[in-house]
């Protein structure tokens, strides 16, 4: 049975590294100290949404109808996303965050549209943020 790589310590949260590698036809091992892609730091989540980002040809409207999500959610996740691939924590952090507090919003409004909560529920959640 294979199972997929996962990128954090299910102990103490950090980094892992693959150290090992093994042919499965002839069991041959290599013993190293190996990188992954950034690919293999995405979560099966992220993925599924780049998959989906690139089947759509990059159009946010196209993802927003397939993934049944808001312009502000999908910008999110795309800024999530670059933050992983450049590397850009500090700025993009404060960008995502900014984009987060928007998001919410968005989504919280998208849900009271949607009569999935109501106005009283809407104007606690807003307080929240």
């Amino acid at each position: 049975m294979s199972y997929p790589v996962i990128n954090d310590c299910p102990v103490c949260h950090q980094e892992l590294h693959v150290t090992k590698l093994e042919c499965g036809n002839c069991h041959t091992t290599i013993e190293n100290r190996f990188h992954l892609s950034k690919w293999h730091s995405f979560s099966d989540e992220q993925m599924h949404f780049i998959e989906t980002f690139i089947l759509s040809r990059g159009s946010i409207k196209e993802v927003e109808k397939k993934l049944g999500i808001s312009y502000p959610t999908v910008r999110g996740k795309l800024d999530d996303i670059i933050q992983i691939m450049t590397g850009e924590a500090e700025e993009t952090e404060r960008k995502v965050s900014n984009n987060i507090r928007v998001e919410r919003k968005a989504d919280i409004l998208e849900r009271l549209e949607n009569n999935e909560i109501t106005a009283d529920e809407a104007i606690q959640l807003m307080k929240d943020l």
